[in-house]
């Protein structure tokens, strides 16, 4: 009871400016021990589950037709810039296997741009789950039910 008393004997004392400043200076410390308690809780969190990584990779499976055998072809008609754009990023970037479509390799013939992007995007294709979304390469592909080879 003794606390309550001298509380009630400082405020007596204090002045009305005085009582401000003080009430100022606990709320800044309120909001500044809230800010450090949850800093410190964040800085224990596991970082996988505060760091988002946007997943890009194709869905699994053959979405496009079921049962059956689909390939990813060069779709014909397509300007030579485009398809050698693609066939690039399939080859480098997309992480295809092109190494049987370089010179003196067993799918080097027949050497048109046509044939080899269709072999680069069907590599890639086969390796991302025969979605139709692996088969896209800016619209320069499509999936068909006919072997190509």
């Amino acid at each position: 009871m003794r606390e309550k008393g001298l509380n009630r004997e400082l405020l007596a004392m204090a002045s009305t400016q005085s009582i401000i400043y003080i009430y100022v200076f606990f709320l800044f410390m309120e909001c500044w021990l809230v800010s450090v308690y949850s800093l410190e809780a964040r800085q224990h969190q596991k970082p996988e589950s505060t760091t988002t990584i946007p997943t890009l990779s194709p869905p699994e499976g053959n979405t496009t037709f079921i049962d059956s055998n689909t390939w990813c072809v060069a779709r014909p008609g397509t300007s030579e810039s485009e398809l050698q754009a693609a066939l690039d990023w399939a080859c480098g970037l997309g992480g295809a296997d092109c190494s049987l479509v370089q010179p003196g390799a067993a799918c080097y013939q027949p050497n048109t741009l046509l044939s080899h992007a269709s072999f680069a995007f069907n590599s890639y294709y086969q390796q991302n789950g025969n979605s139709d979304i692996a088969c896209y390469f800016d619209g320069t592909a499509t999936v068909t039910k006919r072997d190509p080879s």
